[in-house]
């Protein structure tokens, strides 16, 4: 049974956005709210754009239509809207609001940057002229690879503006990575660094880059900001950032359908490349936005500070999260720990945040540093704690909940993914809220839990399942309808299966106990175990791979590697170093393996498949369950015996 930590307090709920978009539709009890919001999800939604004040160019002539199933919805039937005029312009055109931070940037080495929404607009617009220029049309896909910096932001903001579609990279991915995506989505143009700062020392992006479009014959031009202003020879394909965004005239934003896709983001399944999932302009961003308005009750004043990257979901949320609310972002180039362990707890005081997005692999770093670091720091500006990416364990949860917001600073659990825009479940800062709990779906999220036979349980353990579409839904893969209806919706008609277990207590809070495929998660990001072992099989030494997350005292899971080799081959500490520093220079550091184990094979079923969650139980020592379906259960067995923890 858990036991709520934190109270919301009458006030808090009144003042609240949420409450009062209740209240303008006669509703002040949650519970009949989110009961309407699943039940007439047309109601819902639009009751949302109209709050939000989202600008259309062309109104919409149907909210919800679902003539194709609830696989393929389309949203706003017949409105027309660009992202750009509503995270932008909009305020830009207000008097009281043009002068409004947007964008506070801070560098490594301490140097911040600051927008105003209409700085911001100049800038956007200036990089959205000088792509036109370049030939980018509607519909081409723009590759971002970039540190976070201001220029991340406004190349998004610009390709939108001209209807073309961004792709954006995780700054620490090495060039095969990086290429994966670029061929996948036939990049026409990549935006990228001549490098970036982290700890103090200088990290090369240019040479990954130009590694990454060798292997990409889509791309045409690449763009290179000169964040470290270091000397590059360029060649015939690149330009630099400053004559891309010269001066020159208002570029106005194109009139988008709000069903054209905007972004294609990447996001790892357990076999197979990297899905793109396809997002559109009237779809991410106000999926993000009420997650970020609403549900944590950020607005005109605030400052978002989420501790992430533009690679992964929570980058972009960030982004239109802010933007369509009125509010600031402050983005981060560094790692919060340096050069001094409170450089978290600096930024939050310096710049007056109000919402501090983390992980709870972010907290257990900062955590044994103790408590004496927060103490310097005026951390009164605090409103909530944002948090996601991987399930809290309690001793991080307390930490950050007493020692930081001394239990005044609700945390705001959240989780989704980036084929959901957002979050599926979340804490409700309306309700009490109990350590590392969910208090249950968000409003227009129609979830359930359910067993094998697709039927709600509670109480138990069950799959995360979602009944009805939503807004920020995933428009399927990019060039890959088959794969995306496979993965999400061929289990149980007109379902869609989230491949999360999930378990509600007799109390009603909702826990995530871990993925029900094999998806890792290292420290928050996603990765998919055949981009590792796609990359260890092409050493000519190594037959079979395979890869598993195990739980990590600082990342939440990290990655650990069974290889089988090819006959008459020595699997000695040489071939293990080489194999790990493989994978480290394509993926990035961050995602390198803890470590690689030899094997003389792997277990697999009948059908030539590699059973991971018998090796995933073999290596923690936990049962594997039914092993019927095995080939070659004495596989199991061997590596249970062979590894040393």
């Amino acid at each position: 049974m858990s036991k709520a930590a934190w109270f919301p307090s009458e006030e808090q709920i009144q003042n609240m956005r949420l409450f009062q978009l209740m209240k303008a539709h006669g509703l002040k009890d949650y519970d009949a709210f989110y009961e309407r919001s699943v039940t007439d999800i047309a109601w819902f939604w639009d009751a949302v754009v109209r709050d939000m004040g989202i600008r259309w160019s062309r109104p919409y002539e149907q909210v919800w239509d679902n003539s194709k199933g609830n696989a393929w919805p389309r949203w706003f039937a017949g409105g027309k809207m660009n992202v750009s005029v509503n995270a932008l312009d909009r305020w830009v055109e207000d008097r009281q609001s043009r002068h409004r931070l947007a964008l506070v940037w801070e560098g490594d080495d301490g140097t911040v940057v600051k927008y105003t929404y209409r700085e911001l607009l100049q800038a956007v617009s200036r990089c959205a002229r000088g792509l036109r220029e370049l030939g980018v049309q509607a519909g081409d896909r723009i590759a971002i690879y970039l540190p976070m910096i201001p220029e991340n932001v406004i190349a998004i903001l610009a390709a939108a503006r001209i209807g073309a579609i961004f792709t954006p990279c995780f700054s620490g991915y090495g060039a095969e990575a990086v290429a994966t995506r670029l061929r996948d989505c036939e990049a026409k143009v990549l935006i990228t660094a001549d490098g970036f700062l982290r700890r103090g020392r200088m990290v090369r992006m240019k040479e990954e880059a130009d590694r990454a479009v060798d292997l990409s014959p889509s791309v045409e031009k690449v763009v290179v900001v000169p964040r470290l202003k270091r000397e590059l020879t360029y060649t015939e394909r690149d330009m630099s950032w400053d004559e891309m965004t010269a001066p020159s005239s208002f570029c106005p934003a194109l009139d988008t359908d709000g069903e054209n896709p905007f972004m294609i983001i990447y996001t790892s399944g357990t076999t197979g490349k990297p899905k793109g999932t396809v997002h559109c302009h009237a779809g991410f961003p106000i999926k993000s936005a009420f997650d970020a308005g609403y549900m944590m009750d950020l607005g005109p004043g605030d400052v978002m500070f989420w501790v992430t990257d533009m690679g992964w979901m929570m980058g972009p949320w960030m982004v239109f999260g802010t933007l369509l609310s009125g509010s600031t972002m402050v983005l981060f180039e560094g790692t919060p720990d340096y050069p001094e362990p409170d450089r978290l707890w600096k930024m939050v005081e310096t710049h007056g945040v109000s919402h501090l997005g983390i992980s709870p692999t972010v907290i257990r770093a900062l955590m044994k540093y103790g408590e004496e670091w927060t103490k310097r720091h005026d951390l009164s500006s605090l409103r909530v704690f944002g948090s996601t990416g991987e399930p809290w364990n309690p001793e991080p949860w307390q930490w950050l909940f007493e020692k930081v917001g001394k239990k005044q600073v609700p945390i705001f659990n959240y989780s989704g993914g980036t084929e959901t825009s957002g979050g599926i479940l979340s804490s409700n800062l309306m309700k009490p809220i109990a350590p590392c709990s969910f208090n249950g779906p968000m409003p227009g999220m129609a979830a359930e839990v359910v067993d094998d036979q697709n039927r709600p349980v509670r109480g138990e353990v069950g799959e995360l399942v979602l009944r009805k579409p939503w807004v920020g839904m995933t428009r399927g893969f990019w060039r890959d309808p088959e794969r995306y209806e496979k993965t999400y919706w061929s289990r149980w008609a007109d379902t869609w299966v989230h491949g999360d277990w999930v378990e509600v207590d007799e109390e009603g809070f909702w826990f995530i106990t871990g993925r029900s495929d094999d998806t890792l998660k290292i420290a928050g990001k996603r990765l998919g175990p055949a981009e590792v072992e796609s990359i260890l099989v092409d050493h000519p030494a190594v037959l079979e791979a395979a890869t598993i997350g195990v739980p990590d005292p600082t990342k939440g899971e990290t990655a650990v590697c069974f290889v089988s080799l090819q006959p008459n081959t020595a699997g000695d500490e040489e071939l293990r170093k080489e194999l790990i520093a493989m994978v480290e220079v394509r993926l990035g550091k961050a995602l390198k393996p803890k470590q690689i184990h030899f094997v003389e094979e792997l277990p697999k079923t009948r059908n030539g498949k590699i059973l991971r969650r018998a090796i995933k139980a073999a290596y923690t020592g936990n049962d594997a369950g039914d092993l019927s379906s095995l080939e070659n259960p004495q596989a199991v067995e061997a590596i249970r015996k062979s590894v040393v923890r």
